[in-house]
């Protein structure tokens, strides 16, 4: 029988690993803080993460509270009392043979957010949010030895084993790939600005989990549901892209060879095979009841307090998209550049109190704004590691954007302003002004400010022209972009110390004369 039409249905479920300092129920170090990163294997332990006989958890109130941020973000409902259970079942990478989570009683529930479409002109999606429910993280198994060798066992790291782990759960409302990969990238972002999660997925701080199936029409007009896939564990959006477009065109082959439907005990788990390109089956899905899910009996159900959920709410910094939002409108930022800086809490607190002292040095906010927002885009952002970018005094970058605005320092000068910015050893300014003329004595003794003798550039421009009489002749007949390398040889001449937007002027009008 012959599919005339599929379509694709997803669900997600989001493992985040919240950046406590300590684990989930212990006090051991948590390998998902920035302090812990590059810990050796089996060093984040302690006899709770190790299951020793007589060690008993205890939860970490930090993990509480960094949940209960995630949810209030996700406009869900916060639980008045919310329970421990064990989950039941066996991994070596788990020493308890159980696994702490939450069943019926989860921390967050019944959220929704909606993710912008493409198309401005298309409404957003909704997307309903299940749960929100803390657990903790299982250890690592390697396959393979350090370094890549092959070996016939198994080694197990418990570094991870008992972190924090928050597991957000949507509602099957993704109809496309790029659908899941928009709301992956905007939960992915909420998190970092809300200071949950590091959000490094290279050590797996954000792992996804789509759930697929299609809803194939077949010819006569009958309708058949393939069974849902789950694929574990997806560190990248690229190979959550490609995961979920390889079952989407996988499932209705898969249907035409086999005939099975969605029904009990049909929900399969496979894993992404980034080489090949492929899903690879793993094993067939459990129920919740095959994991005998119980409540733990070492820690009692955790009652959260209306007020203490108010302060949490009270204190959330404003998101992303509405940061995004006020920067296109209230200092006219290209769209594009405000949502790279609102996606960098950093970033953003940075651009909104440069903004602050800028004003106080005489710039208004819409031309403040629109330097800052440049700079931090086209110099401190590409300069980002995996903690963010570089940090930065407001004020420096207020002096330097004043020095810019006011024609004493060249483009090619902020960088250098910058690095000398990171390495500035005196005690902070406590003032605009203050931070001002410290920038300024520190571009005139690096040679950064620009030279204001007209007789000096006008001789730089002339032999410029002289020494490249081809490109000149281009400039003549209309190319003005040859006028560009012209203005790097001035540049070059006055090392660095002529204003790039003079040196042009003056070039042209040279040129026009001859």
């Amino acid at each position: 029988m012959a599919i005339v039409s599929s379509q694709v249905i997803i669900g997600l479920e989001v493992h985040v690993e919240l950046s406590t300092r300590t684990k989930m129920f212990s006090r051991a170090p948590s390998p998902a803080h920035r302090a812990h990163h590059h810990a050796a294997p089996n060093t984040l332990t302690d006899p709770t993460v190790l299951a020793l006989p007589g060690a008993l958890p205890v939860p970490n109130a930090h993990a509480l509270e960094l949940a209960i941020r995630v949810g209030l973000a996700l406009n869900c409902r916060i639980a008045e009392v919310t329970r421990w259970d064990r989950k039941s079942y066996f991994y070596p990478d788990m020493p308890k043979a159980y696994q702490i989570s939450q069943f019926d009683l989860p921390i967050c529930a019944d959220g929704v957010v909606h993710v912008p479409a493409d198309d401005p002109a298309q409404p957003p999606l909704r997307v309903g949010i299940i749960r929100a429910h803390l657990e903790e993280d299982a250890g690592k198994l390697l396959h393979e030895a350090p370094g890549g060798a092959a070996i016939d066992f198994s080694i197990v790291d418990y570094n991870r084993a008992g972190t924090p782990l928050l597991e957000i759960v949507t509602e099957p409302d993704f109809r496309a790939p790029d659908q899941v990969v928009r709301f992956a990238r905007d939960l992915r972002t909420i998190c970092r600005n809300l200071g949950a999660t590091e959000g490094v997925m290279q050590k797996g701080h954000m792992r996804f989990e789509p759930n697929i199936n299609c809803v194939l029409t077949l010819e006569g007009g009958r309708t058949v549901r393939t069974p849902i896939v789950e694929i574990k564990n997806l560190n990248s959006f690229k190979s959550l892209r490609d995961a979920i477009e390889h079952e989407a065109s996988e499932q209705p082959r898969r249907w035409l060879a086999d005939r099975r439907e969605f029904g009990p005990g049909t929900k399969t788990t496979r894993g992404w095979d980034d080489a090949r390109g492929v899903t690879v089956l793993q094993r067939e899905k459990e129920d919740a009841h095959d994991y005998r899910y119980f409540p733990d009996p070492d820690l009692a159900p955790v009652r959260v307090e209306p007020a203490w959920v108010q302060s949490i709410r009270d204190a959330l910094p404003p998101l992303p998209a509405e940061r995004s939002a006020t920067y296109t409108r209230d200092w006219e930022i290209p769209a594009a550049d405000a949502a790279a800086i609102a996606a960098e809490r950093a970033a953003a607190d940075l651009l909104e109190a440069a903004v602050g002292a800028l004003s106080q040095l005489g710039i208004p906010p819409v031309r403040g704004g629109r330097a800052a927002a440049n700079i931090i885009v086209q110099v401190l952002l590409p300069r980002a590691s995996e903690d963010g970018p570089p940090a930065l005094s407001p004020l420096w970058l207020a002096a330097i954007v004043k020095l810019r605005d006011e024609g004493s320092l060249s483009n090619q000068g902020v960088a250098p302003m910058l690095d000398a910015a990171a390495h500035d050893t005196p005690p902070s300014p406590d003032s605009p002004d203050g931070a001002f003329r410290r920038a300024t004595d520190a571009a005139r003794a690096a040679g950064l400010l620009v030279v204001r003798d007209d007789a000096a550039l006008h001789q730089w421009a002339r032999s410029v022209i002289d020494a490249n009489p081809k490109v000149a002749a281009d400039v003549r007949a209309g190319k003005l972009a040859a006028a560009g390398r012209l203005v790097g040889e001035v540049m070059k001449l006055s090392g660095g110390s002529a204003d790039a937007k003079s040196a042009r002027e003056v070039i042209l009008s040279l040129l026009s004369q001859t």
